[in-house]
């Protein structure tokens, strides 16, 4: 049971008749105030007992599966009214804060017996995963709306949120870009690489070093009697590669460069890639780890590779542990036995978080291309350039110190034969799509 505003409202009004017996005598006084008091509660009572149950009702939720972070959806969800009272009721819907619910979460009905209403809510999530609601509370007032029935019944419901891929802005400059590399736009590109793909005939400009003199020799020039035409081999960049994508999951990957999670700026930076080189042609694996497997796709291509990537980023969040660089070169091996290209997004900024990647680095790139993906924080080059006062002169010292960190990390990286990729988080995605597709013209993947 629960007590309405109306209810208080009634008993407050008693002070009209308590005041006007007060003036007879106190006895008057204490008799009308127990009087208001009883007939306040017996008018609560009598609207209790005429209020419909608020358990004889059936449940029914539209809500689509998934949702991008950001993105705005609508929830529904229909009450029916299965007594033969008219229900009065306020219905609330509990999801969780991180859902975003627009506007207030309580909503009046009127439902006539045996009729259905719908309550609608707008939904914006501002967090991944997968965001709940279990229950749903109903209050059903009587006629005088002065108390009111209440009961929480189970209707659970849940709505998927998926990574934003805000990086997919990049794709059709990058697509442009990769069809220039396969020589197959109008443009008189000769396609870069090492597999082979066709024979045509020289025309100027061709390198020298590609004409064909077997196939010259067979292809004799109707307008020169006793000529031959000049054939030259094209090739294109290899298809079929294996991309072997690792994001750290652990404590590194919780950390916010300007505004945003390492690890959402990873999610962009792994997207964006997976989608050039699916259209490229080759094989993209997916695997998220700190101290075991958190997620992983594998032996998908086109839309289905990026739809398991999403699903598989969307519960992921951050550990606050260490990472066990010294298992992943195992993990690499049970995707592929092949040479492949290893990406590995991870933080590093500073010797003491970088120990255990370098230590594994020489494992992986005896077999593998290694590519290494941080992002960097623009707050540190803003703060090592500031020297209007002591306290920035000193935070201007600490800054100058982590950017040195960080180059000497990236220097021992590029000692052991890895390439280092680092960026601030909206420009990390397209530098790591770029140095790919520089991999895949120069033949080196």
């Amino acid at each position: 049971m629960a007590v309405t505003g109306r209810f208080v409202l009634l008993v407050a009004l008693g002070v009209i008749p308590v005041v006007a017996a007060g003036i007879s005598g106190a006895d008057a006084a204490w008799l009308a105030l127990v009087g208001w008091l009883a007939l306040a509660v017996g008018a609560g009572a009598l609207d209790l007992s005429l209020a419909a149950s608020p358990r004889r009702v059936a449940l029914t939720r539209e809500l689509p599966d998934r949702v991008r972070l950001g993105e705005t959806v609508t929830a529904e969800l229909s009450v029916q009214n299965l007594g033969q009272r008219m229900l009065r009721a306020v219905v609330r819907d509990g999801w969780e804060p991180s859902a975003g619910v627009a506007g207030p979460n309580r909503t009046p009905l009127r439902i006539p017996p045996g009729e259905r209403r719908r309550t609608t809510l707008r939904l914006t999530p501002w967090r991944r995963g997968d965001r709940r609601t279990d229950q749903v509370t109903i209050r059903a007032a009587g006629p005088l709306g002065l108390w009111a029935r209440q009961a929480t019944l189970a209707a659970p419901g849940r709505l998927r949120v998926l990574p934003p891929f805000h990086s997919r802005a990049h794709l059709p400059s990058r697509l442009t870009r990769l069809r220039e590399i396969d020589g197959r736009t109008p443009l008189l590109i000769r396609g870069q690489g090492t597999e082979f793909d066709s024979i045509r005939e020289y025309v100027r400009g061709d390198d020298v070093r590609s004409i064909d003199w077997r196939a010259t020799a067979r292809h004799a020039d109707p307008e020169v009697p006793g000529s031959m035409k000049l054939m030259v081999r094209t090739w294109r960049p290899e298809r079929d590669r294996r991309i072997v994508i690792v994001a750290d999951t652990s404590r590194t990957a919780a950390a916010r460069i300007a505004d945003e999670p390492r690890l959402d700026t990873a999610w962009e930076a792994a997207l964006l890639l997976a989608a050039l080189a699916s259209h490229a042609g080759d094989r993209v694996d997916f695997l998220a780890w700190d101290r075991r497997l958190r997620g992983r796709v594998h032996g998908a291509s086109g839309a289905e590779l990026l739809a398991r990537m999403v699903d598989t980023m969307a519960d992921v969040d951050a550990e606050l542990i260490e990472a066990d660089w010294t298992a992943v070169p195992g993990q690499v091996r049970r995707v592929t036995s092949r040479h492949a290209l290893v990406v590995l997004l991870t933080a590093a900024d500073s010797p003491g978080s970088a120990r255990g990647l370098l230590s594994v680095l020489p494992q992986l790139t005896a077999r593998h291309t290694v590519i290494v993906a941080s992002v960097a924080d623009p707050a540190l080059v803003a703060a090592s350039r500031a020297r209007g006062s002591l306290d920035e002169a000193y935070a201007a010292a600490a800054a100058e110190r982590a950017l040195l960190d960080g180059e000497r990390v990236a220097a021992a990286i590029r000692r052991l034969g890895a390439i280092t990729v680092t960026a601030p988080p909206h420009e990390l995605p397209p530098a790591l799509a770029d140095r790919y597709l520089d991999l895949k013209a120069s033949g080196r993947l």
